[in-house]
């Protein structure tokens, strides 16, 4: 049986603030193997991309503190390496592309300069090498004219250009992980559809691995293989992409997939989820979802559940899986 790539056991991240402690992510526990694509969803605030951040152990301390877990990566416990050899792993081993562009490019250098720097520091080429790698990079991003676009600056690229130049950079020095943080939020429709094309495309030619960070199930169902579904900083429920859209067992992932605007002539309006995302230095005791629930039961409001096996590699953190359907 294949290992995993990576694996999250137990990991809590908090940060400590002056009004209170915010416990952004809960005792998160989840594997991805080589060549899978694994989509991480919930609504903003849910704990998506400070897991990705934890990961890459990038949390700013302080306020934000790693509490406890491990984050196995080919066997090696991230949490254990030093700043120096996390240096060697981000960029190489793991990237990173961050949901806005023009916020994670400096706008002072070229997007060839900025490509051309992850490429010298980890593969050690010289400026000519280095050079001719980064508009190869560029190329197969399918960026027109990559000689002429590797010396332009951020702000002369449009932002789909922009996003495929991260992605460029990203995959410079063929990582065995991407996590790709709202990769397309920033993009038109088509766009989106494009660029997540070209993900799927690299990421199937170099056999990588990808953890997707999204709020958009439209995106998990054209390109994830499987799902974990967060909520409040926990994970609510985790399998298969099609296991979850068919037979999903938790009723937040009922209410997100109801939530997708369909083509029914019956159906006047979107679906939502009543009432709102709980505050995160004041969350309810027993499951977290349970104020939002209309499962709920008395026992809900008392005990946070586990997650349950609903079947193998499908699980639910909800008492009354049984009767969500």
């Amino acid at each position: 049986m294949t290992l995993p790539l990576l694996e999250v056991r137990s990991l809590t991240t908090h940060f400590i603030t002056e009004e209170g402690i915010v416990r952004a992510v809960e005792n998160v526990s989840f594997e991805i193997y080589p060549g899978e694509i694994l989509c991480l969803v919930g609504e903003s605030g849910c704990g998506k991309s400070v897991t990705g951040l934890s990961i890459l152990k990038l949390i700013p301390i302080p306020p934000g503190q790693i509490v406890r877990g491990e984050i196995l990566f080919n066997g090696r416990d991230l949490l254990k390496l030093t700043e120096k050899e996390m240096e060697r792993v981000r960029g190489n081993e793991i990237s990173m592309i961050f949901q806005e562009p023009m916020t994670s490019l400096n706008p002072v250098f070229t997007i060839g300069d900025q490509i051309m720097e992850a490429i010298q520091l980890h593969q050690r080429l010289n400026k000519k090498e280095a050079r001719k790698k980064a508009i190869d990079m560029l190329d197969r991003v399918k960026i027109p004219f990559p000689e002429k676009r590797i010396d332009s600056y951020p702000h002369q690229l449009s932002g789909g250009m922009r996003q495929r130049a991260m992605i460029a950079m990203a995959l410079s020095c063929q990582p065995k992980l991407l996590i790709a943080d709202e990769p397309t939020t920033a993009l038109d429709v088509t766009i989106q559809a494009e660029v997540l094309r070209l993900l799927r495309e690299i990421q199937r030619e170099m056999g990588m691995s990808v953890m997707l960070i999204t709020h958009d199930l439209g995106v998990v169902s054209e390109v994830g293989d499987r799902v974990a579904v967060m909520y409040a900083g926990r994970l609510v429920e985790y399998g298969p992409v099609e296991t979850i859209f068919h037979e999903m067992r938790h009723p937040y992932t009922k209410g997100l997939l109801e939530s997708i605007p369909q083509l029914e002539e019956k159906r006047n309006r979107l679906n939502a989820i009543p009432g709102q995302v709980p505050d995160p230095m004041n969350l309810p005791e027993g499951c977290k979802f349970h104020p939002r629930c209309y499962l709920r039961v008395e026992e809900c409001r008392k005990e946070e559940p586990p997650l349950f096996e609903v079947k193998e590699g499908h699980y639910s953190r909800c008492l009354r899986w049984r009767e969500c359907r």
